[in-house]
């Protein structure tokens, strides 16, 4: 049986349509909900995990709707190797982007400190749920979307405006009054967020093996 961690409401949701005999948990992008979301789906007997949704772009080369199925994890300095025939059966050889995907615990906010983790990991990109399910001991693949590029200083709402998992609208709110600037780079994540989405869905829809 598989199971899914995903970080987001949106990315369970796209998991649920894609995956509907698939356990899906959420992270609600924080590496303690990701302890607890693995927890749920060891405990209810998964035999296989997916670590699916969107990552942060470390590669400079790489634009929000590039898809990646990882050959690895790097998380702490240690390589975890994705399974290969999960890695197949969740689109390895039709993904833009393979390589390394970079565990961190927490969001990864400056173009600077992208350039420099791309430059000491040369992992393409990076999330806060992989490394965690690397770590499971059970066979797993990564499934990612770039939703956020290697040359992009995350704007403050997008740490100070999430609350379980979504949009937190009040939180949002307060965090635009207090750093209002940010509103320009708001609207071109969004944009790009959206991107992604629809360009993982996309790239599901060719993939016949995915739907179990």
């Amino acid at each position: 049986m598989l199971g899914v961690l995903a970080g987001l409401r949106q990315e369970a949701r796209l998991a649920r349509r894609f995956f509907p005999g698939a356990k899906i948990a959420l992270s609600h992008a924080c590496e303690t909900g990701a302890r607890q979301a693995l927890q749920v789906l060891q405990d209810e007997g998964v035999t296989a995990l997916l670590s699916f949704g969107c990552s942060g772009a470390l590669d400079a080369v790489l634009p929000p709707g590039s898809v990646q199925v990882a050959e690895y994890v790097q998380a702490d300095s240690e390589h975890y190797r994705a399974d290969p025939a999960l890695s197949a059966r969740f689109g390895a050889a039709q993904a833009a982007v393979r390589g390394g995907i970079l565990h961190s615990p927490v969001m990864i906010g400056t173009a600077r400190e992208k350039a420099d983790l791309f430059s000491r990991t040369g992992c393409h990109a990076v999330d806060m749920e992989s490394g965690l399910v690397a770590r499971s001991g059970l066979p797993f693949a990564v499934l990612r979307v770039i939703c956020d590029d290697a040359g992009r200083d995350l704007p403050p709402a997008a740490r100070e405006g999430l609350k379980d998992g979504r949009v937190h609208v009040p939180a949002l709110l307060g965090s635009i009054l207090r750093h209002p600037v940010q509103i320009g780079a708001l609207i071109g994540l969004g944009r790009d967020a959206a991107r992604a989405h629809q360009a993982m869905a996309d790239f599901l829809e060719t993939l016949p093996l995915a739907r179990v």
